[in-house]
């Protein structure tokens, strides 16, 4: 899964059109039913973090809600460029993108937590021995090219008195983790439910070490799913029956890992059969974890972490929390 920051600039005041979604007249069993055509797209390649959506589209959830969903993977515009502009209706995005975007001035909007507590982490081979964020002095990390890397380094390293500076940061984009860490680097931010249990398959042990262990303000969201602001004026009712349909998918992963990876294997049939099964069972208890439901967001999350993106100079103001992200949508 890539992690990444999207710097959205601004494609909104260039786009005003609405989302892609029309009307079709299909056939269903014994009748003739209305649906309306939407598109999601993803943040990248389908993984378990989309369970929920394909779930919602094989087992009829969408239909159910009078919607016919195209589930989409994102080209040089990342899902946040298509979802502001109008160019899809919904999108995977991540909390951070999106407190950014909002502070740009591009109203995106959160509608459900598609994992309620940060999984992510960094991540190195055992042998090592980079067991603490002291441990990161003296090594070289493999990243993305974002200045949010250095600050969430730099913030865990002060825990501990350490001095990021002795951090050597290289950019390794899109780099395989296991390529890397044997050739280049010696850790890197990994989300554990796709990576860390891949490296568990492989029998290569590695340390983690969690943001959530060191910081409460890194704790967020990620990822979740956005709309715009102009749908959610615009089409109210088209957000809804997405949310609900989707809910279900996600409860129906959370309750049936197998048969949900099963689902994903048959529209993602490149994936690794063993890997998707694996990372399945260990992130379905996890999507709603200890919310009341699932999708649900809390605005001490969102301001905690916008909080400290301020404080670290990523932010040029701070957000209006209220605004990124809704619960509205959410079957009660």
């Amino acid at each position: 899964m890539k992690k990444c920051i999207t710097a959205i600039t601004a494609v909104l005041l260039l786009s005003g059109c609405a989302g892609s979604g029309q009307d079709a007249k299909t056939e269903g069993p014994g009748s003739k039913q209305e649906l309306k055509e939407v598109t999601v797209v993803l943040d990248w390649t389908p993984n378990t973090n989309h369970t929920g959506l394909y779930a919602a589209k094989e087992k009829g959830y969408f239909k159910e809600e009078g919607l016919d969903v195209e589930i989409i993977t994102p080209g040089e515009a990342g899902a946040d460029q298509l979802t502001a502009s109008g160019k899809a209706d919904f999108g995977v995005s991540y909390q951070e993108s999106i407190t950014e975007a909002r502070v740009q001035g591009v109203p995106l909007v959160s509608i459900a937590a598609v994992i309620q507590h940060n999984t992510s982490g960094f991540a190195s081979p055992a042998e090592k021995n980079i067991k603490s964020p002291k441990d990161f002095e003296g090594k070289t990390y493999g990243g993305w090219g974002a200045p949010v890397e250095k600050s969430v380094i730099d913030s865990l390293m002060k825990k501990e008195n350490a001095d990021a500076e002795k951090v050597s940061i290289v950019n390794i984009g899109d780099a395989d983790f296991f390529t890397a860490v044997k050739r280049d680097i010696d850790f890197a931010w990994i989300y554990y439910g796709w990576t860390g249990v891949e490296a568990e398959l492989r029998g290569e042990k590695i340390n983690m070490v969690y943001l959530t262990d060191y910081s409460e303000k890194l704790d967020y969201y990620t990822p979740v799913l956005a709309t715009s602001e102009k749908l959610i004026k615009d089409d109210p009712d088209t957000v809804k029956a997405f949310v609900n349909a989707v809910a279900k998918g996600y409860e129906f992963a959370i309750q049936q890992p197998e048969k949900a990876a099963d689902i994903l294997l048959k529209n993602a049939p490149d994936l690794n059969s063993e890997l998707v099964k694996k990372s399945q069972e260990w992130l379905s208890p996890r999507y709603q974890d200890d919310a009341p439901r699932w999708g649900e967001q809390k605005i001490e999350v969102w301001e905690n972490y916008a909080d400290w993106m301020y404080e670290n100079g990523l932010l040029d103001k701070e957000l209006d929390a209220g605004k990124a992200f809704t619960n509205d949508f959410l079957p009660e």
